[in-house]
């Protein structure tokens, strides 16, 4: 499975400059990037739901093993983790100070808890031990550096971290404590495993795609704003992002489960 959120480092409605009255902490949302993430997170419930389809047996179609809906989840991940990337950016461009990111690397952190304990009574062969929200707590941590490097340098590192799985792994890395790197032959069973290795890629490659980006482009970003019932509710999710991940599979579930005992 995957799983969406804000940074650690700032939420969509702290992912801003800071307001014209000085206040670091008084700052605009970046709804473009609210509405990015809320694409994601719809995206990722219609991926978990093929997938619960199979596990109730409404389908034959196991979105695990499917190669389409693998490389769906797999796209899925990567625009949360580059979105993330972005938003650690704006945190930082935006003054947000070292309080603000503790935070939320607590919050991301104490959630990703939960989604090991909750997984491990559901599925305790192939329970959750460093999926999605585990590796946007380290690899927010392990990006901050890269929040003053020059871009190009950024670029190089994600290049470096995306490649060097597929030119190095051994199985000296398949002990359990070494896992959440990715650097295995064989990846370990888990219904959401997004070690380090090539994932941590794609949030330096939103932290080098940003600060890249022409300032007349980014500015636009900042200045978009929702209009109709589908752009707000896209802005909606994405503002809402960790609750709906934490709660959709038991509503996906409860629901599909239910009617399957009618059968």
């Amino acid at each position: 499975m995957i799983a969406p959120t804000a940074s650690p480092g700032t939420s969509s409605d702290d992912a801003a400059p800071p307001a014209r009255n000085g206040d670091a902490t008084a700052q605009r949302r970046v709804t473009a990037l609210d509405a990015a993430r809320g694409l994601a997170i719809v995206a990722m419930i219609s991926y978990h739901l093929t997938w619960d389809l199979y596990v109730t047996g409404f389908t034959s179609i196991n979105a695990a093993t499917d190669p389409w809906l693998r490389l769906y989840a797999r796209l899925i991940a990567a625009s949360f983790l580059t979105v993330s990337g972005i938003a650690l950016v704006l945190a930082h461009e935006g003054g947000a100070g070292g309080r603000r990111f503790l935070r939320r690397l607590a919050t991301i952190a104490a959630a990703a808890l939960a989604v090991t304990a909750g997984s491990w009574f559901a599925f305790p062969h192939s329970f959750i031990f460093f999926g999605i929200l585990h590796c946007i707590a380290l690899s927010s941590v392990l990006a901050l550096p890269f929040l003053r490097a020059p871009a190009w340098a950024t670029a190089l590192a994600a290049l470096v971290v995306l490649v060097l799985p597929q030119v190095f792994a051994s199985p000296a890395f398949e002990v359990w404590w070494l896992l959440w790197l990715g650097l295995g032959e064989i990846p370990p069973l888990s219904n959401d495993y997004v070690p380090i290795f090539p994932w941590f890629g794609f949030v330096l490659a939103g932290i080098a795609f940003w600060r890249w980006l022409p300032p007349g482009l980014r500015q636009e970003a900042a200045r978009w704003r929702a209009n109709g019932p589908v752009g707000r509710g896209l802005v909606f999710a994405g503002r809402h992002s960790l609750v709906i991940y934490l709660t959709h599979q038991i509503v996906l579930l409860g629901i599909l489960t239910g009617l399957a005992s009618l059968r």
